[in-house]
């Protein structure tokens, strides 16, 4: 393989920044290249006000078959310290809506990644494993429990256990996806659904995306309740439906947030 050829890329499209996962030879596994460079990423985009929502995706006809086998050993020695784990957990905490937009393959370190998003769309012709247990492997705690949190504990222990694949059927049926659609549907509805996501008030996503990751303790909430009072937003969206149009939230996050 040439290495050069696996790389993360960006491409922001008004308020949505789509970072896509490419390593053709591999079924855009992950290298560990790749791992570290998701969280610079994720950092930048985060900071940019003008991005609204990410779409993480596979370039191709295929999501992500894990991460690259070649780089297994440096995974392994730093257990659930590794840089698979902090890219996933820098993706989860991702301060913005994030959305997996997924086809074929979406494995191992796929699925740790879309897992680490907040929504999950995928295609008729998706497939969804869990391998550690095929490879003598022990999945890290981070992950394993979030992908529990996320469909239950026996619907993880199935795939952790068994190692087997699922198709987006089962996948929709545990939870482990939101939607499955044809193929030729899957950019227009990420398309759709990013757009309902930036015409939204961003303090009002922003707080809720906290208080469902239980990331937002007491005071944490009733700084997000002085904030509506304080920014305005709540008299923008009461006045645009009284005037019928739509609003103009100019709610940005602080820096110090």
């Amino acid at each position: 393989m040439d290495v050069s050829d696996a790389e993360l890329t960006v491409e922001v499209t008004g308020p949505v920044a789509t970072v896509v996962i490419r390593n053709p030879t591999r079924r855009n596994a992950m290298t560990a290249a790749m791992w570290r460079q998701l969280p610079e990423l994720l950092d930048r985009l985060e900071g940019d006000p003008d991005v609204r929502a990410l779409v993480l995706t596979g370039a191709g006809d295929a999501f992500c078959a894990g991460a690259d086998l070649g780089d297994l050993a440096e995974l392994l020695d730093a257990g659930d310290a590794s840089i698979a784990v902090t890219a996933e957990e820098r993706l989860a905490a991702f301060a913005k809506p994030t959305v997996a937009a997924i086809r074929g393959a979406c494995v191992g370190g796929g699925c740790q990644l879309a897992v680490a998003c907040d929504l999950r769309i995928a295609t008729e012709d998706a497939r969804f494993g869990v391998p550690p247990a095929r490879l003598g492997l022990v999945y890290p705690a981070p992950t394993t429990r979030r992908l529990a949190r996320l469909i239950g504990p026996s619907a993880a222990k199935h795939l952790l256990f068994t190692a087997e694949l699922i198709d987006a059927e089962r996948a929709l049926r545990v939870g482990l996806v939101d939607e499955v659609l044809p193929g030729d549907r899957l950019a227009a509805r990420v398309d759709e659904i990013t757009a309902a996501i930036a015409q939204r008030s961003p303090l009002s996503v922003a707080a809720a995306k906290e208080i469902v990751d239980d990331r937002a303790d007491p005071a944490r909430v009733a700084w997000w309740h002085r904030r509506v009072v304080n920014s305005g937003e709540a008299r923008e969206g009461v006045a645009a439906i009284a005037e019928r149009r739509a609003p103009r939230f100019a709610w940005r996050p602080p820096t110090d947030a």
